[in-house]
């Protein structure tokens, strides 16, 4: 019965229903949903013997959704399009400033780590959505199941923490908020953001599209400079 499709789709969603609750009562950073499900997911599978691409078999139509889903992230966008238009030459340079720090910040610590140029290329594109992710990591020479996995982690990651470290430099709300949750941490971060407000929600989708298109113009020049930069001078 575990390994039939319906079992690994029912079983998702279950998991997901009750830690979206368990986080509605209890409100914790750690125990944000998408964390807890990836998380009880990664226990039931490890105790059941389940293989991923069993798994996957089932689960199918919850991947197939996502992409309705980050198209259904635009209404928001579109209710806030006459405010964010006002705001344009601000929320092109610092999502543009984002994405090349996003690369940078990667590229630079394990090229001076001496770290292989695969592993390199597949975790720069960490902090867009996985689709243009792996694209860009395969062109650039990357493992796209590294990139792949580094950036469901990241998106993680930023939804749960990104709040509270914007909150303690007093970026509380707004259009701030929803760059910074959209350049960093793609679409997890985008329905967090969603949660603060719909001109939060707004603005994040908005920068989870420009630092998509941003990151694919930089990021393979930017590591290969960096690359060749280090190494020369190592």
């Amino acid at each position: 019965m575990v390994e039939t499709p319906l079992f690994a789709l029912m079983i998702t969603l279950i998991v997901y229903l009750a830690a979206s609750q368990l986080y509605s009562t209890v409100r914790s950073f750690l125990l944000h949903p998408v964390l807890v499900t990836v998380v009880v997911l990664i226990g039931i599978l490890t105790l059941l013997r389940i293989d991923y691409e069993v798994y996957f078999t089932g689960a199918w139509p919850i991947h197939f959704l996502l992409g309705p889903a980050v198209v259904a992230l635009g209404m928001p966008l579109y209710d806030q399009l006459r405010l964010l238009r006002r705001e344009l030459p601000a929320v092109l340079i610092s999502t543009s400033f984002g994405s090349i720090v996003g690369v940078i910040s990667v590229t630079v610590p394990l090229t001076l780590m001496k770290v292989p140029h695969e592993i390199t290329a597949s975790l720069a594109p960490k902090s867009v959505t996985t689709p243009i992710a792996i694209v860009l990591s395969e062109g650039m020479g990357g493992e796209p199941s590294l990139t792949a996995s580094v950036v469901v982690v990241t998106g993680i990651l930023g939804a749960v923490i990104g709040p509270i470290l914007l909150r303690t430099v007093g970026i509380l709300n707004g259009i701030p908020f929803g760059l910074a949750m959209g350049a960093s941490s793609h679409g997890i971060g985008t329905a967090r953001a969603v949660e603060e407000g719909s001109l939060e929600g707004a603005s994040s989708g908005l920068a989870l599209c420009l630092n998509g298109l941003f990151t694919s113009i930089c990021a393979p020049p930017v590591v290969n400079f960096i690359s060749e930069l280090i190494g020369s001078g190592g």
